[in-house]
């Protein structure tokens, strides 16, 4: 499988021919959905769901398919011939030979006063866990955890606390937009110093870069 970043919280996957996008959103390249097979959206927040620009993916290509927590798969209303469906916590799906697993049911608490929305994770192939906005923990072993490093319902420690929890092989960094090049360094530096003793390798993977996952 091969995992390229896009931007923020967006990446895409490529695993026998088959192309699956997560969370395509505001602070992501576009250019991500071009030739996509599948996408899967974690929750209703624009850094996660671009919504006009997903809309004009879809439309652009019949053989699409979206899965979705119930809040963006309500938004999408109108696309028709099934496309879009509506996953949640427990679910699993096939994508062309691919198995996709959901995890989660909320967005992770920002403020008493500020209402949680849905969030669903997301295992791809039994190995590539996206959490989305959330410190979901998969009810199975995870080999690579795309962590989200930064944003305003998270502190360092927990993210972590997260990680170890976890335990993955590899955890590589998605969710920094709003980091500044001193800001992902840091974060990259305490990431890695957290983690070391727990068999995981951490590895920030730039906007635009690649890796294969063996």
């Amino acid at each position: 499988m091969r995992l390229t970043r896009y931007g923020h919280a967006c990446v895409r996957l490529e695993c026998d021919g088959v192309v699956i996008v997560i969370d395509p959103g505001v602070y992501s390249d576009p250019h991500a959905l071009a030739g996509a097979d599948a996408v899967l959206v974690t929750h209703e927040h624009v850094d996660h769901f671009a919504e006009p620009v997903l809309r004009a993916a879809a439309e652009a290509d019949p053989a699409l398919r979206i899965w979705a927590d119930r809040s963006v798969a309500a938004r999408l209303d109108g696309l028709g011939g099934g496309r879009v469906t509506v996953v949640g916590d427990g679910d699993s799906f096939d994508i062309e030979g691919i198995g996709v697993e959901a995890h989660g049911e909320l967005h992770a608490p920002t403020h008493p006063d500020l209402p949680r929305v849905t969030n669903v994770g997301f295992l791809v192939h039994g190995a590539v866990f996206h959490p989305g906005d959330a410190f979901t923990v998969p009810t199975r072993p995870v080999d690579t955890l795309l962590v989200p490093v930064h944003g305003p319902w998270s502190k360092t420690g927990e993210i972590i606390d997260y990680v170890r929890e976890i335990k993955p092989r590899h955890a590589l960094s998605i969710h920094d937009g709003g980091l500044s090049e001193g800001g992902n360094a840091l974060t990259d530096s305490l990431l890695t110093a957290g983690v070391r003793d727990f068999a995981t390798d951490y590895l920030r993977v730039a906007a635009g870069a690649g890796r294969e996952l063996t």
